[in-house]
Parts: C-alpha cells; structure tokens; sequence
C-alpha cells in the first residue's frame, strides 16, 4: 500500500490530483488573520445574500489553502494525514537540505512498530493529538498572548478563583503546564511510527494501555498467511472423539439413517479422493471423514507440477492404516451399541414400573371386589335363610326393600353387575304375591303404590326399555308387575261394570305413573276397551235413563282416540232417536251437547244438518209476525240452537223462514198511516233478539239495512199526505245510528284481526300477501303508480268512499263500486284501472 498520496508539497497543498481533500493544518495566515483584531472583514455582498452558498467569489476573498472549486464528496469517509507543527520560514529552509534523506522509505525500512498497526481511521484520533501548541513553555508564559488583547479570558479565570501557577479544578487537580506536541519522525499518517504520546501526558494521565496486547494479536494474525521463517515441519493434527460424542451420533443415526432397502444398497464411487473408492451404501460415506488426513503436507495431496517429481512420504503404511481404522470403527459401534442396548433396558425399567404399578392397582381394586361380593352374597344367603317356612323370624316386603337399597347404596357396581332378575324372583315374588293377596283394587284402588314405587327404583333397569313382551326377559320391574300385579286386575276388571265407569278410573289414573306403559295399553287395549263396546251396542237412548256421555266421557283422558270406533255407533243411534224428535223438547240439546267437542268439527256438522237444522226451519216455518200479539215461543226454540249450529247454517234459516216474513209485515204495516214511533221500537226489538255474531254476518246486515231503507222511503214518499211529527227526522237519525253502529263493529273486528295476525308473527312475506280485497286493490294501485286513498269524512250508506286515482270508489263485500252519474255502478278491478289510467 502506497502512502505517497498522504504527502503534501513543500508549500502544505495537496496534489493538484487529490483536489477533494482539505487542508487541514494551521498557516501563518490563520494565525495572523485570527489575532488581529483590526483585520479586513469580509462583508455579505447583495448576491451572496441572494444566493447564499452558491453565490460567485473572488479568489482573492477565499481562505487559501482550501483545494479547489470542485464539487467535493461528503459522505466518503474522513481521510486523515500527518499531523505535525507548521515550521516557520527558517526552519522550513533549514530542513529543505534533508528532505531527501527524510523520503518514505519502504515497508521493511519502517521501525517494528509500525508493522503491525493498523491505521487509526474514521473520527478514532485523540483530542491531544488534534489541537495546536506552541511548543512547551512553562506556566510563566501561559497566556502570554493576551497582550494583543484586552486580556479578558484572564480575568474571568481570576474571578472563578483560579490562581496563577497552580491547576484547575476544585483541588487543583489540573495540569499547569500546557499540552505538549511531539514531533512526528517522517511524514506517515497518525500512529504509523508509534505511540506519540509524550512524557508529560502519561504523567498527568496515567492510563492502563493494552496497545501491548493488541500488537502481540496483529503480529500473529499477520504472519498466519506467511511462510514460516523458521522452516519447521508443520505438527499433524489430531482429532478426538469423546464417548459422549459417539453416543450423541448414535442416537442421531439411529433415528435418520432408516433407509429404504433400494437406498441400502446403491453402489456409489468415490472420486473425490487421491484414488478411487467404491461404497456400498450411503451409510459408509459418512464413515469417509471421521479421521482427518492431516498426516500429510498440502502439496502432497496435488498432482505434481510438470517437470517436478511427486514427494513420496517417509512412512506410508496402508495395511496398517486400515486396520488401525477398522479397529477405531469397531470399537465406535460397540460403544454406540452398548450405549443404546443401556438406553433400551432403562427404558424397559421404567415401562415394567409403570407396569407394576398398574397391576398393583388392579390387584387393589379386585381385592375390595372380592370383599365387596362376600359381604353381597352373605346378605342374599341371609335373605334366604329368612324365606324358610320353618324360619321363626320370616322376612317382610319391608325388610326385603331395606336390604336391596343397601345393596344398591353400598354395592352399586356389584348390584348393576349382578343378575338381579334372579334374586327378585326368588325373593321378592313371593312377598310380593303374599302383600296383594287380600286387594280390591275397586274399593282401594291407593293399595301398594308406595311399596311398588320403591321396588320400581329398586328393580328397573335403567336404560331406555321398549314397550314390548321381550321386556320380560330384560326387566325385573316389569315381569313383578306382569306376573304379581296383573293377575289381580285381570280378574276384578272381568266384574266390572262399564256404567260404573268412576272405581276403574281413579283405578288406573292412580296407578298410571307407576306401571309401565306397555302394560297400561294392555289394560285399555284388552280389557276396557271391550266392555265399553259391548255395552254401547247394547245401549239405547230412548230407555236408557243415564246418558252415555256419564260413562264414556270419563275414559277421554285415559283412551282419547281408542274411543274413536265407538262414536259412529253412537251418532247413529242418538240419529234414530231424533227422528220424532220436536224443537221444543229441550232434552234433545242436554244430550247433544256434551258431544260437541268430542266430536269432530265435521262429523258434528254434518249430524247437525241431517237431524236438527230441518227441524228448526219446520218450526220457523209455524213461526206467525203479529206485531200487536207476537208468539216468540218458536224463536226461542230456533235461537237456543245458536251455539250448537253453526251461524251460516241459522242465518241460512232466518235468510229462507224468517226475513221474508218479517219484511212483508213492515211493508203492510208502513202502508197503513203506521206509528214510526212503534215502528222504530218493533224495529230495535227484534234486533235485539239477535247476538252480535249473528248480526255482524252480511246476510242478517242486509235484511236489517233493507228495512231501514224501507222505513226511509216510506217517510220520503208521504210529502202531501199528513206525515206524524218527528217522524222523518227519527227515521234518519235510526239509519244514522245503525249505520255508525255497524261500522264501528267493522272497525272493532278488523284491529281484532289485526292483533291476531301481530301475535300469531305473519312474517313479511305472509304480511306482503293481500288478506282482503281492499289489500288487492292497494296493491294493484302501487303497482301501476296509482293513487289509492280514503276521502276523509266521506261515507255512502255506511261505506268508506275512496279515490282512485280521480275516480270515487266504495267497496261492499268483495265488490268495488264507481260513482255513476246518477247511481254506483260496479265494474271489475281491470276496467277501474284503466279508467283511472
């Protein structure tokens, strides 16, 4: 590495090549320019204030020795030269004699230090090797150059109680002296000719240096790459392996190297050697290098240079080579061997204790099984004992219950283990046969459902049994009751009576939570059910004086649709009963009656048609209107059905018997100079005679708005002829009242419907569905953009007048009526949309 770029000219500027690099050294013309306090000082021109840095000037004005005006690189890093004293003229032509003697001279002629140092670069430099002296002078002369100035740095140390020849600081810890400047040998760069530090420095700062240590570590890392001088043979090297390490690869190996049988045997050839090698498998390649072969010099390893003889070595003795290799090899996998068959039998320690300790467990819990079925089977022979006929202390149903709940608390798992079938049978049958002996279950019908309750939790099996004959086998609960219980009910139901329906019932629905389900069908199946069909059939209800509902009705809640086949005998005879049967004989309805909901809503109709609607139109038929002596008898009897009929089959009645009638006698009656007074209260009289469910049906609306429309034209065609006073005015304010009535009930029904549609929760899609006509009509009226809404205050006979569009319409029962020019006339939804269009 040359250093010859670091030199400057005898003037201290740099080449005129390395133009990118300042100058750094004080000259004559800073010492000058700085203490002299009368020097030019350099005024900001117009343009430089303009400008700034890129503002042009004069050479004359630049500081000198500053290299030239080229763009200089700023982030290259800091290049350091020879620090040293800025010699004077004399001196400088003192020493021009011995510049030539003082040239760079090569790397070997450079002192020993200078070797191994590497080049302190990079901001690295020490303040004391930065700054300018004066040379050394003694304290006397410390800041002697305050006589070109008003000495003010002098004043002020005096002030903060410095005293002249001693240090600063509190203790006066400080140099006195100022910092001395060693002149550098040559012109190298910082630290290339040694420490430079002077005597005074490690005086006043005495500081551990490890230059020594980091000299020793350069010398060495520099003449690794040299050739020894010494020309010594290069010491062979050798590896160890410690036993630790065998057993890690080991290990490592037995877990990788698995190979496949075609991996296992793949002949590979070396070439990468001195000679060629032959493998039988992947395995051996990484056996090649576990020696290093370091025993032999780098040159050896390479083919000899041409012209050049190979070195032979001194002692090559391959034979011996190989079994020292052999024998290396065989004694690394006995040691892995070894070291893995140690692992295995650890292992096999530690899984025959944890084997051990589970059969201790095991061995544990049979044990406390033993004694747990010995203190069972001590329990049942005791049972047994106590069974004996010539025992004297015979064992009771309680008893025997008290001991099974012990067994079932103590011994639980020995308890559902064992075959409990068994041991109730030959337990618990025969006390239970001896407890039922002297039951009626008629009289008593509570009698054992304790006692049965416990041995149900006691005997039951626990999962989920079907309700079928094969339960027998599986279920101890179910073959006691089948084979203890049900003998006595088989017998006491053959002595039954179906009429006296009240002791069998409280019977079973005593006993119905407890018996298991299969064997109440049983019951009801097999038993009930065929008493109460025999006696149905023989059941006859003009003698009979006991109603059949008194008898049957009892059994819904038990039978509920067993009971089906018996309602078609039954209609059919209450049919043939009502046959002579007249409206006026109220008996008819008490029987009828508590068959309404039995029945269904079909077949109870239709029964209804067939044998009591023709019958009430017959008697509506006798029925005579005298509004001066009216009979009601007959339409009492007619209105009574109201509840048993449904409303369209009596409106169908009053609509054919009735409302012709009625209406004649208001028209004869009105032709005849009448009192509206009597009229106006034989009108609300009759109404009266009606629910309002009755009345809110169209048809029966109808009748009544006709004959109020009678009334009214009866009062308007008498202009000329005597009219009673008032008489007009009662009429209208009747319609009026009616017609708000009406429609106040109307509006009452739709909120009602209205709410039930919000609780039932119509969704959006059902709600999206036009309900009425009225929601038909909206609905088309926004499909075609049409104006669709109610004109407020605005009613014709009753009815809400709408617009739509600029057409006026009403809607009367599903039917839309436009405003005629004399009358409203009723058109189709098609035509009222392209009219309003």
């Amino acid at each position: 590495m040359s250093l010859s770029h670091l030199y400057r000219d005898g003037e201290g500027h740099m080449d005129d090549d390395d133009d990118e690099r300042e100058n750094f050294e004080i000259t004559d013309w800073d010492l000058q320019n700085e203490f002299n306090p009368n020097r030019q000082r350099h005024w900001q021109t117009k343009e430089e204030a303009t400008y700034g840095v890129w503002a042009e000037r004069d050479s004359d004005e630049e500081r000198p020795s500053f290299g030239g005006k080229r763009a200089r690189d700023y982030s290259a890093p800091v290049n350091f030269i020879s620090a040293g004293l800025k010699k004077g003229a004399a001196e400088e032509a003192e020493l021009e004699d011995s510049d030539d003697e003082e040239k760079p001279a090569p790397q070997e002629d450079f002192p020993k230090d200078f070797g191994p140092k590497k080049l302190k670069t990079g901001g690295n430099f020490k303040p004391s090797q930065k700054g300018f002296a004066g040379g050394t002078k003694s304290f006397m002369d410390f800041g002697s150059w305050e006589r070109h100035t008003k000495g003010i740095g002098q004043k002020l140390l005096q002030k903060m109680g410095y005293v002249p020849g001693r240090g600063l600081g509190k203790n006066a810890q400080g140099i006195i002296n100022p910092i001395e400047a060693k002149q550098r040998k040559g012109k190298g760069a910082v630290g290339a000719y040694g420490s430079e530090r002077t005597t005074q420095s490690l005086q006043d700062f005495p500081v551990v240096d490890s230059e020594e240590e980091a000299e020793e570590e350069f010398q060495k890392e520099l003449s690794q790459w040299r050739k020894d001088p010494s020309g010594s043979k290069k010491k062979p090297k050798y590896s160890y392996k410690t036993v630790e390490e065998l057993k890690a690869k080991g290990r490592i190996s037995k877990k990788l190297t698995a190979p496949q049988k075609e991996l296992a045997q793949v002949k590979v050839i070396d070439m990468t050697g001195r000679e060629q090698k032959v493998y039988y498998s992947y395995s051996q390649i990484s056996h090649k290098h576990n020696m290093p072969d370091d025993g032999l010099p780098l040159q050896s390893q390479l083919p000899p240079l041409p012209g050049k003889e190979a070195k032979v070595p001194g002692f090559a003795l391959p034979e011996l080579e190989h079994n020292l290799q052999l024998l290396i090899d065989l004694t690394e996998q006995e040691i892995i061997q070894n070291d893995r068959q140690l692992q295995y039998e650890r292992d096999m320690v530690v899984n025959l204790s944890h084997e051990l300790e589970k059969m201790s467990e095991v061995l544990d819990h049979e044990e406390r099984v033993i004694s747990n079925l010995s203190k069972v089977l001590e329990m049942v022979e005791e049972c047994e004992r106590r069974m004996q006929p010539s025992c004297s202390d015979p064992l009771t149903l309680d008893e025997c219950a008290r001991v099974f709940e012990t067994l079932q608390d103590k011994y639980y798992e020995e308890y559902r283990m064992s075959d409990r079938m068994d041991l109730a049978v030959a337990i618990v049958y025969p006390l239970m046969k001896d407890y039922f002996k002297e039951w009626d279950p008629l009289k008593d019908c509570a009698y054992g459902t304790e006692i049965v309750s416990k041995w149900k939790s006691l005997l039951e099996n626990d999962q989920l049994l079907s309700h079928g004959g094969q339960d027998l086998s599986a279920d101890a609960f179910h073959r006691l009751i089948w084979e203890v219980w049900m003998p006595f009910v088989r017998n006491i139901v053959t002595q039954w009576q179906p009429r006296n329906c009240d002791p069998m019932v409280d019977f079973l629905d005593s006993w119905v939570h407890i018996i298991p389900v299969w064997i109440l069908d049983n019951i009801l199946d097999q038993l009930i059910f065929p008493k109460l069909q025999k006696e149905v059939d023989s059941w006859n209800p003009l003698t009979d004086t006991v109603p059949i509902h008194s008898w049957i009705h009892p059994w819904l809640p038990l039978m509920r649709t067993r009971l089906e086949p018996l309602y078609s005998p039954i209609r059919s005879k209450l049919s043939s009963a009502l046959q002579k049967w007249h409206p006026s004989d109220s008996s008819a309805k008490l029987i009828l009656q508590p068959w309404k909901d039995v029945f269904t809503p079909g077949s109870w109709e239709a029964f209804m048609v067939k044998n009591i609607v023709p019958k009430l139109g017959m008697c509506l038929g006798e029925l005579v209107i005298n509004p001066h002596q009216q009979h009601m008898d007959a339409f009492y009897w007619v209105i009574d059905w109201e509840g048993m009929i449904s409303v369209s089959s009596l409106v169908g009645l009053l609509e054919k018997h009735f409302f012709p009638k009625w209406l004649q006698v208001l028209c004869s009656w009105l032709s005849n100079s009448p009192n509206y007074e009597e009229i106006t209260k034989w009108y609300l009289g009759w109404k009266s005679m009606f629910s309002d469910q009755v009345l809110a049906h169209p048809s029966v609306k109808d009748k009544f708005n006709e004959a109020l429309d009678i009334m009214n034209r009866a009062v308007s065609s008498n202009v000329g002829a005597y009219m009673q006073p008032g008489a007009r005015e009662n009429i209208a304010y009747l319609t009026h009242t009616e017609r708000r009535k009406d429609f106040q009930y109307e509006a009452m029904q739709e909120r009602r419907e209205a709410e039930n549609m919000a609780q039932r929760g119509i969704g959006a899609a059902a709600s999206s569905v036009p309900m009425n006509f009225k929601d038909l009509i909206e609905t088309k009226a926004e499909e075609h953009n049409i104006v669709f809404m109610p004109v407020i205050g605005k009613r014709h006979e009753g009815k809400q007048l709408y617009t739509f569009g600029r057409i006026v319409i009403y809607i009367d029962r599903g039917v839309v009526f436009v405003q005629g020019e004399k009358t409203w006339v009723p058109t189709s939804l098609q035509s009222l949309i392209d009219m309003a269009k």
